[in-house]
């Protein structure tokens, strides 16, 4: 098992190419991320962000460079090897929750583990722990409508990790939030990151948030800086 979790070479994506509102997104985009290495994504609206995180989810194919995950190169990789891929060793979370309505917390950390072919009873085993970790544990039997949005979000964390993906691609998972739950959300995704030794890339626009993480990447423009 390869200790780069991820690998962006050269990555260029642009949108409308050949068109005269051709938008060029990503710019010659290059990282590498470790095992166990927590990253803030720092960029203004517009600037690409979730397209990159898109593309290292391999939910979108770059126009070029190239993409490793785990030492595996999926450049060219046929669209069912990179869902095995993405279901396997990828976690997603985003601003909004997503959370299945009709189901349960308890639920909605289970069916990703069921699609993933993990028996239902260690599926409910390991969801419970999951919940219990960040706090919500007692809320378990309620459905997304009946928690608050807090804990809606911390049980979006639970079930991003709960296939134990190698990496964690966050696009501002506390920013639909206000301040002091906010922290509290973040400080849950931490200890859990933390805790099970996974790699994280986290986009936000919260700069103290961003400076609790290992080091901070800048994107504007297309161009990808350390921060």
């Amino acid at each position: 098992m390869s200790d780069l979790v991820l690998k962006l070479d050269g990555i260029e994506k642009t949108y409308n190419a050949g068109k005269p509102n051709a938008v060029q997104v990503l710019q010659g985009v290059s990282l590498s991320m470790g095992r166990g290495e927590v990253v803030a994504l720092v960029a203004p609206s517009g600037a690409g962000k979730s397209t990159l995180l898109h593309i290292a989810g391999l939910l979108d194919v770059p126009d070029a460079g190239h993409v490793s995950i785990g030492g595996q190169d999926m450049t060219g990789r046929s669209d069912r090897r990179r869902t095995a891929v993405r279901r396997a060793d990828v976690g997603f979370v985003y601003q909004f929750h997503h959370l299945l309505p009709e189901f349960t917390a308890l639920e909605n950390v289970v069916l990703p583990q069921l699609a993933n072919g993990v028996g239902r009873s260690e599926a409910e085993l390991r969801a419970a722990d999951l919940l219990a970790r960040v706090g919500v544990g007692g809320r378990a039997d309620h459905r997304p409508a009946a928690l608050s949005g807090g804990e809606q979000q911390r049980v979006a964390f639970c079930r991003a990790l709960a296939n134990e993906p190698r990496l964690l691609l966050a696009d501002e998972p506390t920013g639909n939030l206000d301040s002091i739950t906010s922290d509290t959300v973040f400080g849950a995704l931490m200890d859990l990151v933390r805790s099970t030794g996974m790699s994280a890339l986290i986009a936000t626009h919260n700069l103290e948030l961003a400076s609790r993480m290992d080091r901070v990447l800048r994107l504007d423009a297309g161009v990808l800086t350390e921060g």
